[in-house]
């Protein structure tokens, strides 16, 4: 079977109209600059890269013979588009409050620019495989954690909660078209590495700006309280370690870390009518 999300879990994009504040609270999450401002690093970079993964996994959709894998390409398209369409809103927002967002968004723009004039089509797929796995574990781990959104703007708080929620249920799909196209595990690997090197360097890029926007730049407190709620004993990222690095076994697949009954859990705060998957 070419897929391996499990049986029974449909792939929908949900239209989520998300009455973002406006003006946006410039420390959204809990008063907190550096929780605010990563999560909103993080962001600006979505709506770029949310469309290189639907252009790499659109190239390859006719060479898919499996009628439950096309439909999980649809679902795919479908939630990544409205991904990027929320976080272009949450953008506006952050440039409205000063920073420089377009400088941002160029940065990721002229990569991706670069990528698909110059790699090929199978390695901008393996690009988004890679890229898939790390927002899978990032989202498990905010759904799984419940203190990781504590204190947020309740507004914030739930477009996190969904777009987790939508990366945990379409993990697999760019991992098993690369596979179906007979993709190449050392070309995969190669891909995870190039990808978490310039994903954790633009982060870091935008929420130093940010920061230095706040006049915070050099608040060695600001530094240490984020670095230890990020990488601390009790670190958010800390648990990801583990999950993140399974990808480069020659067996995994995204399944292998199956979560299928916290995705149903949170399937409730936004579905009305939800039935559990087939085993």
């Amino acid at each position: 079977m070419a897929s391996t999300t499990p049986a029974g879990l449909k792939i929908r994009p949900r239209h989520m109209s998300f009455d973002f504040p406006n003006p946006l609270p410039r420390h959204w999450h809990s008063g907190d600059a550096f929780k605010s401002h990563l999560f909103d690093s993080m962001s600006v970079l979505f709506p770029d890269g949310e469309r290189f993964f639907i252009d790499s996994v659109r190239k390859f959709r006719d060479q898919i013979t499996d009628p439950e894998l096309t439909e999980q390409i649809r679902g795919f398209i479908g939630q990544e588009g409205h991904h990027s369409r929320e976080h272009l809103v949450y953008s506006d927002r952050l440039r409205a409050l000063g920073y420089d967002i377009t400088r941002m968004e160029n940065r990721a723009k002229k990569r991706i620019h670069y990528t698909q004039n110059n790699f090929s089509a199978k390695r901008q797929l393996a690009a988004t495989a890679a890229m898939e796995h790390i927002t899978a574990i990032m989202a498990d781990g905010l759904l799984r954690n419940e203190s990781q959104m504590q204190g947020a703007h309740p507004m914030m708080r739930q477009l996190w909660r969904w777009h987790a929620l939508e990366e945990t249920e379409h993990k697999a799909v760019a991992f098993d078209v690369y596979n179906q196209v007979g993709g190449d595990r050392k070309i995969l690997h190669r891909a995870m590495r190039m990808g978490t090197f310039f994903f954790i360097k633009d982060t870091f890029l935008g929420l130093a700006h940010m920061l230095k926007q706040d006049g915070l730049l050099w608040n060695w407190r600001v530094w240490r309280d984020g670095l230890t709620w990020m990488w601390g004993k009790e670190g958010v990222f800390r648990p990801l370690i583990k999950t993140y690095k399974d990808f480069f076994k020659d067996d995994f697949h995204p399944w292998q870390h199956n979560n299928i009954e916290l995705l149903y859990a949170t399937r409730r705060e936004f579905d009305e009518n939800t039935e559990p998957a087939v085993a």
